[in-house]
């Protein structure tokens, strides 16, 4: 389908996505979290996507809500409820589908980029990048499942000083307090991120994607419940193509070759 306002490309099993509002830090604006559910959806559905990458044009991931947008309309409420509904529902189909995502944070990450990049199952940043919550500036309140998120990555006590002072963390300082996974110069993010990418893409999707689960159910669960999960996913994946050439492999000391299936 035609996108409005990011950029969209499968390769070699990966999908990429680019804010491409470059002239408004990437600001997230209706057309953007539209078409970022739509993008979503295709991750989620296509099999043969095994990877998605997140990023964005410019200088900037995300400069968050375009709050320019909210002051153009009679009601901003009913104008955030339909961007909500929009950027909710793609957070939501990125957690739970299989294929890992990735951000590949270059620049500012604030509001609901901060979000994003938050929700991403891992978070790669160039060294000049920033990370801010930004909400309660404007007198807003978080979206984005950055209050779900983030107080899992960084702790209550925390999440509470981003949110409610909003603390600007450098990129060494988001890796210290966990909620990013890697920094690595700004000239290498790209390269860095491809080729972790291509390794992910090339790995145990299904296997990817009940990690993901089960770490999310796990904060829910009882320990019994927990491994009752556990159990219940590892058997099934034993009778998956991928479980069987798993265990084929490492008895054959071989290298795998997955498939996704």
């Amino acid at each position: 389908m035609a996108y409005e306002s990011i950029l969209f490309d499968v390769k070699d099993h990966v999908a990429m996505i680019t804010f491409n509002r470059p002239d408004q830090g990437n600001a997230m604006n209706l057309a953007v979290m539209r078409d970022l559910m739509h993008a979503s959806i295709v991750c989620d559905e296509d099999p043969a996507i095994r990877a998605v990458v997140v990023t964005g044009s410019g200088r900037f991931f995300s400069a968050g809500g375009d709050l320019a947008s909210f002051g153009a309309v009679d009601n901003p409420a009913s104008l955030i409820k339909e961007m909500t509904v929009y950027c909710h529902a793609a957070i939501s189909r990125f957690s739970r589908m299989d294929a890992p995502i990735i951000a590949a944070v270059n620049g500012m990450a604030a509001g609901a980029g901060f979000s994003l990049a938050a929700a991403c199952d891992i978070a790669v940043a160039g060294e000049s990048a920033r990370f801010v919550s930004q909400y309660t500036a404007a007198s807003l309140s978080p979206d984005g499942s950055s209050t779900y998120f983030v107080p899992r990555l960084v702790g209550l006590r925390r999440a509470m000083e981003l949110m409610v002072t909003n603390r600007r963390l450098s990129a060494t300082e988001a890796l210290d307090w966990g909620l990013i996974t890697t920094v690595v110069p700004d000239d290498e993010l790209s390269i860095h991120v491809a080729e972790l990418a291509a390794r992910l893409a090339d790995g145990a999707t299904l296997a990817y994607g009940a990690v993901k689960r089960l770490l999310h159910e796990s904060f829910a669960s009882t320990l019994e419940t927990q491994m009752e999960m556990e159990a219940r996913s590892i058997a099934a994946l034993t009778l998956t193509r991928d479980g069987r050439e798993g265990v084929a492999s490492f008895l054959e000391k071989r290298s795998p070759n997955f498939r996704g299936e």
